[in-house]
């Protein structure tokens, strides 16, 4: 129960849904529990002394844990004899899904339904006293869907409850998911890192401001939470990073010309070009019939969906302009 195990817990009792929460840590669950009294009673949640009693009568266990202990956790689940929907919010997805096909191989059915998640709402504080329910408002919440694995109707059900925290359900496949979450949020924060190193100095710390501030938020992000994703999702990160070493090594070059102004302008432009335009301006919401093809093709146009009919035969999907 960190900063997002923490918020969906917050998030979806503040819905009006029956949540029930574990953490490893006995301080966490204390905390927690301290939290759940002072809420107001239509949002209060309950803390399991255990992970048994915590998916005892659970219809949807979601994971929150790093890459690193979700074998362990997962393990332990379904080794309590939980046999329903489950889904994590681990920052890379490949890993995760290659877990959950050995737990699928020789017919063991040890899980009843699986749905990736991702949903890309953080901040550099973690635990569970940074949690907020708010967390999730207009964030982009990646659903793996895989053609052949992925059972639809898991993916709406999953769909339907992030879009009523506000969330927008973005669909799309662990690897698709692992290579975009490599450019905008596993090499920015070595980026991020590796800048932020070399302020170092007194005086250049008394001196960051808008740009410092902006460009290396995330290296205070804890070092262990940020190898896990990075390391975790090394085969995505490795040609990206490379990518931006190759950049700034133009840019280093650039400074050894006669005139390193004009030589750094056309260096400038393509990022210029791509942060002005971000983020995209949305379309209309318009009805769509889902199926996987028709979810993964709006998906990797950037589109989103807002909302889940009850009888799961349309969706609410926005595609940007």
């Amino acid at each position: 129960m960190g900063l997002i195990g923490g918020s969906v817990l917050r998030a979806l009792a503040a819905a009006g849904h029956d949540m029930v929460g574990f953490d490893a840590d006995p301080a966490t669950r204390g905390t927690a529990r301290t939290a759940a009294a002072e809420a107001p009673p239509s949002a209060r949640w309950r803390i399991a002394p255990s992970v048994s009693a915590a998916v005892a009568d659970a219809e949807l266990c979601m994971i929150a844990v790093p890459l690193p202990a979700l074998e362990t956790v997962l393990d332990e689940i379904t080794g309590r004899g939980y046999r329903g929907l489950i889904t994590d919010v681990t920052s890379v997805k490949m890993p995760v899904l290659d877990l959950v096909e050995r737990y699928l191989e020789g017919g063991s059915q040890r899980l009843a339904g699986f749905v990736g998640g991702h949903p890309m709402a953080g901040r550099e504080t973690s635990g569970f006293t940074a949690a907020d329910p708010r967390l999730f408002d207009d964030c982009a919440w990646v659903l793996g869907l895989e053609p052949g694995r992925t059972m639809l109707g898991d993916w709406l059900d999953l769909a339907d409850l992030v879009t009523g925290l506000g969330a927008r359900a973005v669909p799309a496949t662990a690897a698709e998911h692992d290579r975009a979450v490599a450019m905008i949020s596993h090499v920015p924060h070595l980026v991020a890192s590796a800048v932020a190193e070399q302020a170092a100095d007194p005086l250049a710390a008394a001196l960051g401001a808008g740009s410092f501030r902006d460009g290396t938020r995330v290296a205070a992000t804890r070092s262990d939470l940020v190898a896990a994703m990075c390391g975790g999702n090394a085969d995505s990160v490795r040609p990206v990073l490379d990518a931006v070493i190759e950049s700034l090594t133009a840019a280093r070059a650039a400074l050894d010309a006669r005139d390193p102004i004009s030589a750094l302008r056309p260096w400038l432009v393509p990022g210029h070009r791509v942060r002005s335009a971000w983020p995209a301006t949305p379309g209309e919401p318009l009805p769509m019939r889902p199926s996987v093809t028709a979810l993964l093709d709006l998906g990797r146009a950037g589109g989103w969906i807002t909302s889940v009919s009850k009888d799961r035969t349309t969706v609410t999907a926005v595609r940007p302009e």
